[in-house]
């Protein structure tokens, strides 16, 4: 990957076959919004960009060199090798003719608190009422940056009522909100050290909070811990399995589940549409 810095953008070369438009709005997060030139603006960890497509592969608008360098490098996952990831995937014919027609989705490396509570959100929702709902939440309960909100912390979250949280429009997921900030503060769960724990002890974890079942947790422990064989399993990816894999999963998935099930989940969403 060769990084270029120009006035006023970075631009990222061979940063894979990378589809754009799918790895920003595949529900893996939720605080990106598509503009009329078909560029994408979004919040990463209270830092806004902007980002486009380019021949060579992606230009940041709006961030400093050590801003991509702290920020967005891990978060577009560009020290994983894709190719390499993808041509292993590839030993399936129904993930290859995926990988064909979609090119590279990356996994999109999450702040952990903030993944946990998007996926608290999306139970039961649909992608454009969950960003409505963060949304209303940032702009309510983070803090004001230069330009945008940030994403409230667990200290706020857990400062607040569940009828303060009435103006996000959550429903029922407001209690689950503020239970899973107190657990964090009160140190009942500890995000960054799961990250260096297995996916089952994850899970055994994040299933102490109230309202994350097995597929919010797998969802948090994917996009926001960092492990990639973490494999989320919705209505869309059992169907799926049911239709395409019913004698189970091929073992060229191993160690990169979290992968696979993405190009899995989009072609289920592209056959719901």
């Amino acid at each position: 990957m060769f990084v270029e810095i120009a006035e006023n953008h970075i631009e990222v070369s061979d940063a894979g076959d990378i589809n754009l438009d799918i790895t920003l709005d595949c529900g893996q997060a939720f605080r990106w919004k598509q503009n009329e030139d078909k560029s994408w603006t979004g919040v990463v960890r209270g830092i806004e960009t902007t980002v486009s497509k380019t021949e060579s592969g992606l230009c940041f608008y709006g961030i400093t060199a050590q801003q991509f360098t702290d920020v967005f490098y891990n978060y577009f996952d560009f020290g994983k090798d894709y190719k390499k990831i993808l041509i292993q995937l590839s030993q399936d014919n129904i993930l290859k003719k995926a990988i064909d027609n979609y090119g590279t989705i990356r996994i999109l490396n999450q702040e952990p608190w903030e993944a946990l509570c998007s996926f608290i959100i999306s139970a039961c929702n649909n992608i454009p009422r969950i960003k409505g709902i963060i949304e209303r939440l940032c702009e309510n309960f983070g803090e004001k940056t230069e330009s945008t909100f940030s994403f409230p912390s667990p200290e706020k979250i857990a400062s607040l009522e569940v009828n303060d949280l009435d103006i996000i429009r959550a429903g029922y997921r407001s209690p689950y909100l503020i239970s899973a900030a107190r657990m964090i503060c009160n140190n009942e769960i500890d995000l960054e050290n799961l990250k260096s724990q297995p996916v089952d002890a994850c899970e055994k974890e994040l299933m102490k909070i109230t309202g994350v079942g097995k597929k919010v947790a797998d969802c948090t422990i994917l996009f926001g811990l960092g492990h990639i064989d973490a494999f989320p399993v919705d209505r869309h990816i059992k169907r799926i399995c049911e239709e395409l894999y019913p004698d189970g999963l091929p073992e060229c998935i191993n160690g990169y589940g979290g992968i696979a099930q993405q190009y899995m989940f989009h072609m289920q969403r592209m056959k719901n549409i």
